[in-house]
């Protein structure tokens, strides 16, 4: 299981800044990864961490297939009911790693325009898939976002649930200054998680920077934190909160999110209404409508594995 490093603490909610700071691994990247260190710092939790901090964790092209050969095994894993997602070092990721990147995109095979175009595009479409799983993953993830945030980092972000970040944390849709539009994930998603289209686009278009305040008034962010080791407090607390609850709950209301978000509101009510026409049958509804009347809260209650 995406070859889980176990350093799991009792209680399943109550996370302490010795379990934050005990994620913020030194340990290196976790085999056969490459370029993420994975930890479970409770046994419901999974913690995946960019892991090259001596290159500001800039994605090569390991980690561009990593991270959905991690983010499918967590989707299958019946353990894991909720994962945080940080980075190594000085700061969360400096976005594609230009070196790295440039012969993939820079020198594309073909023997004319049409093959050269076909080939590309099936590149695109793989990048894409990277931050996509992210989506697809029916375990709601919490970002957690220190320093700079800069390009691909931005469209990674938007593919995440939830999203936390430090005081000092700035972020740069970095694309135009390097030559391309967006073509991982921002320009569709980042309309659907600012509400002001002109701020976007001024984003997109200027490629500034945007520090913690902007992106929690203009809701990037739900939450700013004075420095790294609160966050990850913050983070697992939240991840904590989502995981003691019944993951057919939990993993119905995130598919349906996206759903809704993808579609009109009528569709959205057509389509929960079939999804629950199955999963109201389920013994979670008796033991959480059970920890409601005895005034306790869900996470009291024993859910089984999903």
């Amino acid at each position: 299981h995406c070859s889980l490093v176990a350093f799991t603490t009792l209680g399943l909610w109550l996370p302490s800044q010795t379990v934050a700071r005990a994620m913020s691994s030194s340990g290196g990247a976790t085999p056969p990864y490459t370029t993420l260190a994975i930890s479970r710092p409770t046994e419901s939790i999974t913690h995946v961490e960019l892991h090259r901090p001596e290159k500001r964790n800039a994605m090569n092209s390991a980690f561009w297939s990593e991270m959905v050969t991690c983010f499918n095994e967590l989707s299958e894993d019946p353990e894991c009911r909720a994962v945080v997602v940080s980075g190594a070092g000085k700061l969360f990721t400096a976005g594609i790693d230009l070196m790295d990147m440039m012969n993939n995109v820079l020198q594309p095979e073909g023997d004319d325009t049409a093959r050269i175009s076909w080939g590309l595009k099936k590149k695109i479409r793989k990048f894409q898939e990277t931050f996509s799983v992210i989506e697809k993953c029916p375990k709601p993830v919490v970002v957690a976002i220190h320093g700079a945030c800069v390009g691909a980092g931005v469209d990674m972000i938007t593919a995440c649930d939830i999203r936390l970040c430090t005081q000092d944390a700035w972020f740069q849709v970095k694309e135009v200054d390097i030559g391309l539009a967006a073509d991982v994930g921002t320009l569709q998603r980042l309309p659907k998680v600012i509400g002001s289209q002109s701020l976007v686009n001024e984003l997109a278009l200027t490629a500034r920077k945007m520090y913690a305040d902007e992106a929690k008034s203009s809701g990037l962010v739900s939450r700013v934190f004075a420095d790294k080791e609160a966050m990850m407090a913050g983070a697992l607390e939240i991840a904590g909160e989502i995981a003691g609850r019944s993951p057919v709950a939990v993993q119905g209301t995130k598919i349906n999110l996206i759903y809704a978000r993808n579609h009109s509101v009528a569709d959205g009510l057509d389509y929960i209404a079939t999804w629950n026409m199955s999963m109201l049958q389920t013994e979670d509804l008796m033991k959480s409508a059970q920890a409601a009347l005895e005034k306790k809260s869900p996470k009291t209650k024993t859910y089984s594995k999903l």
